[in-house]
């Protein structure tokens, strides 16, 4: 219990201060830079300052995943194992590559770092047999093995994107990439036609990727967002 309660102090801790750290990260950063580097340039800044701030706060680490939605662009920077998926017409493109211990580079980079992989009594790899990701925010005690630098993926936008799907390891678990695309996907073109008292259809497709996931034996906590692309903004009375 104690351990589930300093998770949730970390994420909540990056819920709470990395989109702060980002604005004044951008505001900061090189206005002669090119776009996308003074993008890349702030995500590092923005995430080594609440890594730094929340090793203060916490023993604890989390997952840092953020998508930034423009008009003709999606920015992803990720850190551990949240997963950002777009779906666009028929096919689902990763936003994200998960961060594990036993991904060729990551292992590298953590061997290099003098960390060691090791694998618990399931199999499963884990950073100095302890963390089953090899990235996070906080988790100082890991440092460096366990890095808190992001990585960037930049997608142009299209007018056939329907929707992005950002969600914790407890969705991925349980269902594939494709499948949370295509079920996301049918749900929502359905819901756009109905109209629900205080939900929107992204919402509700949300909550059913969630019922989803339980029904397929996910007893991790976790959460799900759904982003409809295809939504128009309100209009001003």
């Amino acid at each position: 219990m104690m351990m589930m309660m300093m998770m949730i102090q970390a994420s909540d801790y990056c819920m709470k201060s990395l989109h702060t750290a980002l604005k004044e990260a951008w505001e900061t950063a090189d206005t002669t830079t090119e776009w996308n580097k003074k993008w890349g340039s702030a995500f590092f800044r923005a995430y080594e300052n609440v890594d730094k701030a929340c090793e203060i706060e916490t023993d604890a680490g989390s997952t840092a995943l953020v998508v930034l939605l423009s008009s003709c662009q999606i920015v992803a920077a990720n850190c551990g194992d949240s997963r950002a998926v777009l779906c666009r017409g028929s096919h689902t493109i990763p936003l994200s590559e998960d961060h594990k211990p036993d991904r060729e580079d990551e292992e590298e980079r953590i061997v290099k770092s003098g960390g060691c992989i090791l694998s618990d009594e399931w199999g499963t790899p884990r950073v100095n047999g302890v963390l089953a990701m090899s990235r996070a925010i906080g988790d100082k005690r890991l440092k460096p093995a366990v890095s808190a630098v992001p990585d960037l993926t930049f997608t142009t936008r299209s007018e056939d994107d329907e929707c992005l799907i950002i969600a914790t390891d407890g969705l991925w678990d349980v269902m594939s990439t494709t499948c949370v695309g295509n079920f996301a996907c049918q749900k929502l073109q359905q819901e756009r036609n109905v109209e629900r008292a205080n939900k929107s259809p992204s919402q509700y497709v949300a909550e059913c990727l969630h019922q989803e996931a339980r029904s397929r034996s996910s007893s991790d906590n976790f959460c799900v967002i759904v982003v409809d692309l295809k939504s128009k903004p309100p209009t001003n009375p």
